[in-house]
């Protein structure tokens, strides 16, 4: 039986990292769930939660494997979703100026009735921004679906001097986790697997 690989999101960032994996999916499915955080969830919990959520809600064939994920930013205990509007983008960025802050990435990988999964929390530095840098973020549109108001393999990358731990976990999808997630679904990876 040959294994397919089916990824359950839109993100064009998350088909991106998959192809340095050498992996292209056979289908993409994103799934339509309610992301909403539940009261008082705190944000490893709740990606987490999302990311198997996700997984549950794509529906799959035998020999199909769903690769789905969630990131957020994470504020203390406060969570940062995708910004409705560039106000609340701008509320984000200046609330992450200066500080650190915490981007988790879960990854729920599913094959038949069984699901591996696996979370992966990094910690981001966000310079002081001024109100021209932020203004001119905003400008660009690139805050657009993006947890935190900002992606770091984007412009917003200026604003980020340090970090510590996984960089394709902040861009939404950690590749080491990844790889060993679909690996241990049976997923041919490597040639030499199969």
């Amino acid at each position: 039986m040959t294994l397919s690989l089916v990824l359950g999101s839109g993100s064009p960032r998350r088909l991106e990292l998959l192809a340095q994996l050498g992996v292209v999916p056979s289908d993409i499915r994103p799934p339509d769930i309610d992301e909403d955080p539940r009261k008082a969830e705190l944000p490893r919990d709740y990606v987490n939660r999302i990311a198997a959520e996700k997984a549950a809600a794509v529906t799959a064939g035998p020999d199909e494997i769903v690769l789905c994920a969630d990131t957020t930013v994470a504020l203390g205990r406060r969570i940062m979703g995708k910004p409705a509007d560039a106000g609340e983008a701008a509320a984000f960025l200046y609330a992450l100026s200066g500080r650190r802050h915490k981007v988790i990435t879960s990854v729920a990988v599913k094959r038949g009735g069984k699901v591996w999964q696996k979370d992966v929390q990094s910690t981001v530095a966000m310079k002081r921004l001024s109100d021209a840098e932020v203004n001119a973020y905003l400008a660009s549109n690139d805050w657009q679906g993006k947890a935190g108001g900002y992606a770091i393999q984007g412009p917003a990358g200026a604003f980020i001097p340090w970090i510590n731990g996984s960089y394709t976990g902040i861009v939404g999808l950690p590749l080491t986790e990844t790889a060993g997630l679909l690996t241990a679904a049976g997923f041919p990876l490597y040639k030499g697997d199969a």
